[in-house]
């Protein structure tokens, strides 16, 4: 049986050209980039190449780029670590819309005495920017809002929110794993201080990611050791897998996310007919959504349920977000645009790659309206 695999919003399959690089570097550059001899000083020029080449990605001309394990560790790394290193102001402001190591690694500040405010957004999952404003006073050190949401692909205004956040004199912070490279990012014009991104998301290795931090910025290591990484990150750094994440910065171009888009209205038009059916988020020619992600609600079918039976099929989708979608507990994304609990565990999020076909995705809207009609024979709500 074929696999159409719709979930790339959880994870990528390596790139051939990614493999490619990666493989000729565990050849040739597979020395420690911190030994001084000739097989270090060419694993450093790989490296440093690397980090150029993914800086020039988002036009990081006045930050470092410091490579991490992936999105996790720089989220936790940009918020522990500015808080750890700026001591005088306790009040952080974020959505409730973030990844779920965003939040949590914000429960944990709280736990220390950090006061934290959860901005609501409205039923697109957009922040708004006077509440923002309003929220962000004298004792707010840092203010993190996602760029593009995971589950429904909501993509903020980070020009906009950047620009109050630095006129109320704090810190900003995007967490950009799910649009690094699918939506434009420029550090600079975007007032952005802190930015994560990781490899996975874009055909790159897992384990692979990077904060890149504004000059000037102080932040606290949360690994100590050798001092690698301008002494912010310590650890032996993974050459191969950053060479991977740096070569599947070329992979995903305006023509990629052109026909991630076109496949991606394909599907929501073919599924939006089919009744007690919606779309979760801004509308897909809005502008205003990643390119790849659909997220739809089916009433009267349990989320789980529609998963299994279409991955018997060969498609493989998510239900909630890929990271706790093995739990039962509703999406706090979908309870925050305001879904009741019903509503969230019958929703499923689909997300495109640059692989996937018009064919595929006819099979797909076939799938899920066969799908949908059995599983409501079995609903004693209503069907």
């Amino acid at each position: 049986m074929r696999t159409i695999y719709l979930d790339n919003a959880a994870t990528t399959k390596l790139h051939p050209l990614v493999r490619k690089a990666m493989s000729e570097c565990e050849e040739d550059g597979f020395g420690n980039s911190s030994s001084l001899h000739s097989a270090g000083r060419k694993a450093k020029e790989k490296l440093d190449l690397a980090r150029e080449t993914i800086s020039k990605k988002v036009f990081a001309k006045n930050h470092k780029l410091i490579f991490t394990s992936g999105g996790t560790e720089s989220n936790n790394f940009a918020i522990k670590g500015l808080a750890l290193g700026s001591r005088e102001k306790k009040h952080i402001v974020t959505t409730k819309i973030e990844h779920d190591c965003v939040l949590n690694t914000l429960g944990f500040l709280e736990k220390y005495g950090y006061k934290v405010t959860y901005l609501d957004v409205d039923k697109e999952g957009l922040v708004n920017l006077e509440a923002l404003e309003n929220a962000i006073t004298k004792d707010t050190l840092l203010v993190s809002v996602i760029h593009g949401n995971n589950e429904i692909g909501t993509i903020q205004n980070l020009k906009e929110i950047g620009r109050i956040v630095h006129e109320k004199g704090s810190v900003f912070h995007t967490d950009a794993c799910q649009s690094f490279t699918k939506q434009p990012i420029d550090m600079e014009k975007d007032n952005i201080d802190l930015l994560t991104i990781n490899a996975h998301k874009i055909y790159g290795p897992k384990g692979v990611g990077a904060l890149l931090v504004k000059e000037g910025l102080g932040l606290e290591p949360l690994l100590h050791g050798g001092g690698h990484e301008y002494g912010l990150r310590s650890g032996t750094v993974n050459v191969p897998g950053i060479v991977g994440f740096s070569k599947a910065t070329e992979i995903i171009g305006e023509r990629e996310i052109e026909h991630m888009a076109s496949l991606r209205n394909q599907l929501v038009k073919g599924l939006k007919d089919i009744d007690d059916c919606w779309l979760n988020g801004p509308e897909v020619d809005s502008g205003k959504r990643l390119c790849n992600n659909a997220n739809l609600t089916f009433m009267y079918a349990e989320g789980e349920a529609i998963v299994l039976y279409l991955d018997a099929l060969g498609i493989c989708v998510s239900t909630g977000s890929a990271c706790s979608s093995n739990t039962l507990k509703p999406s706090h994304v979908l309870k925050a645009i305001g879904l009741k609990q019903e509503q969230s565990h019958g929703t499923i999020r689909f997300s495109i790659g640059i692989d996937n076909t018009t064919e595929e995705i006819k099979y797909t809207i076939d799938c899920v309206k066969g799908t949908i009609e059995k599983l409501r024979q079995m609903c004693p709500y209503k069907y």
